[in-house]
């Protein structure tokens, strides 16, 4: 689930897929999936939940109910066949690959050091591309939430985003191509 996991990619066939898991499964169904020699990405947000004795800290999936895996789409039995593993999102019984952008910008939001959220999945808006700062070159929607600008980062396919705040001097202004 490392970053260069998802960097570099060995065999070209291989596509990253979006795999509906049961509900509270993600983290086990991930490490079955490892366990298979799979590449699996996991991105997580930290949650503080009230207790007792005070707070506790979460690690909860950003994308609740999935986990991204990459594999050939002829060779998608290994990943059915895993306990916890409702379907691979496409349409009909035909998966549907996800775009290895939206993969990279979650893979450099998440690990940023930056506190990640998810977000409602915004509207079509004005693309941007993050100058200076630890997110350069990401590209994304910037849209004004709670006080803040936040960086806004989408997997179409499953219509689902996450946000990040971002400082007013990391955009210069200029639309992403």
């Amino acid at each position: 689930m490392s970053c260069s996991q998802v960097r570099h990619g060995q065999a070209h066939a291989r596509q990253w897929f979006a795999v509906r898991v049961k509900s509270n499964r993600e983290r086990v169904t991930a490490d079955q999936l490892a366990g298979k020699a799979l590449e699996v990405f996991l991105p997580m947000f930290k949650t503080y939940r009230k207790c007792r004795s005070g707070r506790n800290v979460l690690s909860t999936p950003l994308f609740a109910g999935y986990v991204f895996c990459r594999f050939d789409p002829r060779e998608r039995l290994p990943v059915l066949t895993v306990p916890g593993v409702v379907h691979i999102v496409g349409f009909g019984n035909s998966p549907e690959p996800i775009e290895a952008e939206e993969i990279e910008r979650v893979v450099t939001l998440t690990t940023s050091r930056l506190q990640v959220t998810p977000f409602p999945h915004p509207p079509v808006g004005k693309r941007i591309q993050i100058q200076h700062g630890p997110l350069r070159g990401v590209e994304g929607i910037v849209l004004a939430h709670d006080g803040e600008d936040k960086l806004v980062v989408s997997v179409s396919l499953l219509q689902r985003s996450i946000a990040v705040a971002v400082e007013r001097d990391w955009i210069d202004g200029h639309t992403a191509a």
